[in-house]
Order: C-alpha cells, then sequence, then structure tokens
C-alpha cells in the first residue's frame, strides 16, 4: 500500500509541473505571436490578428490545477510553510499530539472542501455550465483537477494522521530543514 500512495503522491507532483510546462508553452506561443505580429505592422502595416482564442482562460485552468494537484506531493516533501516555533520548544509526545491535532483539522477541512467541490463539479454537469471566453469550456473539466487535487490531499492528510496515531514521524518531518539547505 505504501508504494501505491507514494506513487499516487508522484504522480500528482509530476502531473502538476506538467501543467506547469504547458502554461509556459501557450504563454510562449502567443509571445511568440505578438511579436510576430508586430513585426508584420513594422513591416508591411498589416497584422494578421495572431492569437491563440482563450489562452488567458487555458492557462488560469492549468494553474489552477497544477496548485491543487501539487498539494499532495509539497505536503509529503515537506515544502509546505510550517511554523516549527513552538513544536520545537514541545517535549516529543505533547509534538506527537499537537501534529496529530493539527492534521486530524486539516483533513477535516480538505474533506469537506473536496466534497463541495465535486458537488460543484455535478452541479456545473447537470447544468451544462461553459466558460464565457472564445471557446466555451464546459466548467467541469477544469473543476475536476481540483477536486483530483483536494482528493489526493486529504488521503495524504489521513495517511500521516494514521502514522502519527501509530506512532510514526509525520512524512514531512525533518524535511524542511533539507529543503532549506539546498536553497
Amino acid at each position: 500500500m505504501r508504494k501505491v500512495l507514494d506513487r499516487l503522491y508522484q504522480f500528482s507532483g509530476i502531473l502538476a509541473a506538467a501543467l506547469i510546462v504547458g502554461i509556459v508553452a501557450i504563454v510562449f506561443a502567443q509571445v511568440c505571436l505578438n511579436f510576430t505580429d508586430k513585426v508584420l505592422v513594422a513591416t508591411t502595416g498589416n497584422p494578421l490578428g495572431l492569437t491563440i482564442p482563450s489562452y488567458s482562460d487555458f492557462t488560469g485552468y492549468f494553474l489552477a490545477a497544477s496548485s491543487f494537484l501539487a498539494l499532495a506531493y509539497t505536503l509529503r516533501v515537506g515544502g509546505h510553510i510550517r511554523v516549527t516555533l513552538i513544536t520545537r520548544l514541545l517535549g516529543a509526545r505533547t509534538t506527537a499530539c499537537f501534529e496529530g491535532l493539527t492534521l486530524a483539522l486539516a483533513l477535516v477541512i480538505t474533506t469537506f472542501a473536496t466534497y463541495y467541490v465535486f458537488l460543484l463539479i455535478s452541479e456545473s454537469y447537470a447544468y451544462g455550465d461553459k466558460s464565457p471566453g472564445m471557446i466555451p469550456v464546459p466548467l467541469w473539466l477544469p473543476q475536476t483537477p481540483v477536486a483530483l487535487g483536494l482528493l489526493i490531499l486529504s488521503i495524504a492528510l489521513l495517511d500521516d494522521l494514521a502514522g502519527v496515531i501509530r506512532g510514526k514521524q509525520p512524512s514531512y518531518h525533518g524535511r524542511e530543514e533539507n529543503l532549506m539547505s539546498e536553497e
């Protein structure tokens, strides 16, 4: 089970990174098209009006998807900002209780958000909601990766909470220092 979960978190992180590359590709292509139009205006006086339809909509969807899909992976590698000023002063047992309570609260909030985003997807699908851009996109499509990212984060939080209850350290424990030393 451990390998399956770790692969899920890693796949989610890789997908988030691929979406960031997609944003870069779309923006780069649009900049090149804008530059081509500027050159044409300067040389011929006539632009072609080159544009990627709804490119800002697509980059926004990719950004939302990548942000949410990266949450679980970032949690597992210790990339989320945590305030350890207090927990460093506490004893091991108290710190474990504090970590457990924090993980439980985060799990409740994330599960709540996951449930309601899935309801939003269901509603968007049922009503046939579409984006108002040049290319009308069914809204359930960009909403789905947000919900999946929240679902995977909920799984990661439950995974860490179960470990803390069994007396283990959370996955992110000690990794904050490693990330800081790499910079």
